[in-house]
């Protein structure tokens, strides 16, 4: 909140970059010029990203879609199928379960 306060009162989390904001601003224009306020992009751009949180949402979606690309690129060997999973400790699939194991246990 550009008010300065939080939710549970105190400073909001952004506080700090509307204040470095409005200091720039103050610098660097004044009522005759205002040529000096695009010096004041990057802090506009770190509280419009304090605020909303657009570059950490992007590289966290980028992230992820490197981590499916790479687990497609490289398949896990001998992964279990949905039916050794779900077999695995319930009751009356004991049998089953102790073969799974010991053949992983083998293969290691």
């Amino acid at each position: 909140m550009a008010s300065g306060y939080g939710l549970h009162g105190g400073t909001s989390r952004c506080f700090p970059f509307w204040q470095e904001l409005l200091s720039c601003y103050v610098v660097n224009s004044n009522e005759e010029d205002n040529s000096g306020v695009k010096k004041c992009a990057p802090a506009m751009e770190d509280y419009y990203e304090c605020l909303h949180h657009k570059k950490e949402a992007a590289r966290t979606v980028a992230l992820q879609n490197a981590y499916a690309k790479a687990r497609q690129a490289h398949p896990r060997e001998n992964q279990p199928t949905a039916q050794q999973i779900r077999n695995l400790g319930l009751l009356g699939k004991d049998d089953e379960s102790k073969a799974f194991l010991a053949e992983q246990a083998k293969g290691r």
